[in-house]
C-alpha cells in the first residue's frame, strides 16, 4: 500500500515521503480500515509517539496522521462492535502508525460508526478538533449555560468547533484570532471577537472559562482574565503561571466512541460544521505538511474516493 512515512527526526517535514509499505496487520481487538480521508496535526512531528512506541523503542519509518474516516475491511481476533464493510471514523493511537495511508490498523474502541449521510472528508475533520473542544469545555472546564468563555484561535480547527459547542450550550462566547478570522468566528456563533494583533486582550474583562490553543504569551496573559472559581484550559503547553483563585488544566485529547457518535449526529442535524480548508490527494500530503502560507480551515487528505 502507499503511505506517507517519516524516518529522520532532525529533518522534520523535509523527511516526509510517499512510500510503499506492507499491508497492516490486525492485532487483537483491532480493525483494518481502508482510509477514505485523513486529518493530521503539523506539530505531531515533534511528538515522542511519532518516533517511539509505548515501550520506548524506535518505530521508524512511521506513518503520521491520527484522524480518519473510512470503511472496515478486516477484523482482528476478538474484535466486537464493528463489522466488515461498515463506515467508521475516529482517532488513532499516538504511538502507532497513523492515517496518511491507504490502510491502517486501529483499535476498534477508538472508532465510531459513521452515518451514510456524513461524507468522509467532513468526518475526518472531526475527531481531534471535536473531541478536544468537547473535553476542554465540558469535561475539564464544566462550562454551563449562562457562563462566559474566551476561545483563542476561534476560526481554527479546534477553536471553530469549540465556538459552536459553547454557543449551543448557552454560553456567552468571545473568540480571538487574526483580523481575517473575525467574520468566520462571528458567523460560527461567537458573540464578540478580539483581534490579537490589533486589540487589547485585557479589555474583555473577566470570564468563567478560557480555552487556549496558542500557548506562550497569549496563555500567560489569559491567566489574569479568569474570574475566581473559573477555569483556564489549554492544549498548547503545561501552565506555568496560574490564575488567582481559579483552576488551570493542561490536557491531551483522548478517544471517546460515545462522544464521536454525538458529534456525527450534530453534523447530521446541521448543528455542527467543521471548517475545512484544503482537500488534497495522498500524493500531495507531503506538501500539505510543509510549513508555508497560513490556510483557512483544517487541511484534509483524501486517500480514496467515496
Amino acid at each position: 500500500m502507499q503511505a506517507i512515512t517519516v524516518q529522520d527526526r532532525e529533518a522534520g517535514a523535509g523527511g516526509l515521503t510517499l512510500a510503499e509499505l506492507p499491508h497492516p496487520h490486525a492485532a487483537e481487538n483491532d480493525v483494518i480500515v481502508k482510509v477514505h480521508a485523513a486529518g493530521f496535526t503539523p506539530g505531531e512531528l515533534d511528538w515522542p509517539g511519532t518516533w517511539i512506541d509505548r515501550a520506548g523503542r524506535d518505530r521508524t519509518p512511521s506513518v503520521p496522521g491520527h484522524e480518519l474516516s473510512g470503511v472496515v475491511t478486516e477484523l482482528g481476533y476478538g474484535t466486537t462492535g464493528l463489522t466488515i464493510g461498515q463506515r467508521v471514523y475516529g482517532l488513532t493511537d499516538w504511538a502507532r502508525n497513523g492515517t496518511l495511508a491507504q490502510y491502517t490498523a486501529v483499535e476498534a474502541r477508538n472508532l465510531a460508526p459513521l452515518p451514510a449521510d456524513v461524507d468522509h472528508v467532513t468526518a475526518a475533520a472531526l475527531p481531534i478538533s471535536g473531541l478536544t473542544a468537547w473535553q476542554a469545555l465540558f469535561d475539564h472546564a464544566g462550562l454551563r449555560t449562562g457562563q462566559s468563555v474566551l476561545i483563542h484561535g476561534a476560526a481554527g480547527g479546534v477553536g471553530s468547533i469549540a465556538v459552536q459547542l459553547a454557543r449551543a450550550a448557552g454560553a456567552h462566547v468571545i473568540g480571538t484570532g487574526r483580523a481575517g478570522d473575525r467574520d468566520t468566528a462571528l458567523g460560527l456563533g461567537a458573540h464578540a471577537f478580539v483581534d490579537l494583533q490589533a486589540e487589547k486582550l485585557e479589555g474583555i474583562g473577566d470570564v468563567d472559562v478560557v480555552f487556549d490553543v496558542i500557548g506562550g504569551d497569549i496563555l500567560e496573559r489569559s491567566t489574569a482574565l479568569v474570574r475566581p472559581g473559573g477555569t483556564l484550559v489549554t492544549i498548547a503547553e503545561p501552565v506555568t503561571v496560574h490564575p488567582r483563585d481559579a483552576r488551570a488544566v493542561f490536557f491531551v485529547v483522548e478517544p471517546d466512541r460515545v462522544r464521536l457518535s454525538d458529534l456525527a449526529q450534530r453534523v447530521r442535524d446541521g448543528r455542527l460544521k467543521p471548517v475545512i480548508g484544503d482537500v488534497r490527494p495522498l500524493t500531495e500530503a507531503v506538501a500539505a505538511f510543509t510549513p508555508g502560507k497560513r490556510t483557512h480551515g483544517k487541511t484534509i487528505i483524501r486517500v480514496a474516493e467515496d
